[in-house]
């Protein structure tokens, strides 16, 4: 694990990699265009994480930086998986400096409520509050550009 780092920088994610993941691999991302990508991530703040000279993890924070925060498109490849590379991940998000403080910090899993447990996390206290408007199909429904 000593290999494996951390790093906010944009300037070091790979951007293609990370395309490549979500839009091929991921349940919740499948058919994402590149150019919505990297809208994402010009609009977020991204942690890469690196081992064996190649980005193998990787996780995205939408805020405000003041009040809320939401948590998005968290991976480690499935090669890297079982290594504690997503706790790792994880602590450095919610060590971030712009990330303290917040009043709400939220995300949606379909398969690691264990690893968020570990960071604070729970069902919604008041579900009935929320809300969502969500189009699950909506990169595989889009006609071609």
């Amino acid at each position: 694990m000593s290999d494996f780092h951390i790093s906010t920088d944009p300037a070091e994610l790979d951007v293609p990699a990370i395309h490549q993941f979500l839009s091929t691999q991921s349940s919740w991302a499948t058919g994402m265009p590149m150019v919505v990508l990297r809208r994402a991530l010009a609009h977020s703040l991204c942690f890469g994480g690196y081992a064996d000279g190649r980005q193998v993890a990787f996780a995205r924070v939408v805020s405000d930086y003041a009040t809320f925060a939401n948590l998005v498109d968290v991976y480690v490849l499935p090669e890297y998986r079982g290594r504690g590379f997503s706790k790792r991940l994880m602590a450095a998000v919610f060590a971030h400096e712009d990330l303290q403080g917040l009043r709400r910090f939220t995300l949606a899993t379909g398969d690691a409520h264990g690893l968020y447990a570990r960071f604070g996390f729970s069902a919604p206290l008041r579900p009935q509050s929320l809300m969502e408007r969500y189009f699950p199909t909506l990169y595989t429904d889009a006609p071609a550009a």
